[in-house]
């Protein structure tokens, strides 16, 4: 039997041994909103929130997180859309919105480090996630308009 808290949520399940963490969200839980796209944790698609940190679900095993918190797109709003999601849907930061879930999830791990990053810094907190469609500079600009955002909100 496993055990993670999934979205502030106790969660146990028993799943095969060689069950992938992606396979667990949105088989088991029908958590969809992460997204899988190589299948070798090169896209970043499938980008959630592991005990606050980024990972890529698609090559975790769910016996790995056992035990952890984990927050996937569906868990960041609570009260409204999260500042990072107002963001990127205010600056444009998204267009096929494939990979937008896991830009989202990494965008939030960043500013949790980097609550005022640089170009420098939102490129390497974004390094790990490929949209094939904006050209990134939207991407950009939603960061550094979340950065804003939650800036204002913690005033």
């Amino acid at each position: 039997m496993m055990q993670m808290t999934i979205n502030g949520v106790v969660q146990e399940f028993e799943v095969d041994d060689q069950t992938l963490l992606v396979e667990v969200l949105r088989d088991h839980f029908h958590l969809t909103g992460t997204h899988i796209g190589c299948d070798t944790s090169q896209c970043g698609c499938c980008t959630v929130l592991m005990n606050n940190e980024a990972v890529k679900s698609c090559t975790m095993l769910a016996a790995q997180a056992t035990g952890s918190q984990i927050v996937t797109i569906e868990g960041l709003a609570s009260d409204g859309l999260h500042p990072v999601q107002e963001a990127f849907s205010q600056e444009h930061g998204l267009q096929c919105g494939y990979c937008t879930p896991g830009m989202i999830m990494s965008t939030v791990h960043l500013l949790n480090r980097h609550p005022n990053p640089s170009d420098d810094q939102i490129k390497e907190g974004l390094a790990g996630n490929i949209c094939r469609c904006t050209g990134y500079v939207n991407i950009i600009a939603a960061v550094k308009s979340a950065a804003k955002k939650i800036q204002e909100k913690t005033v």
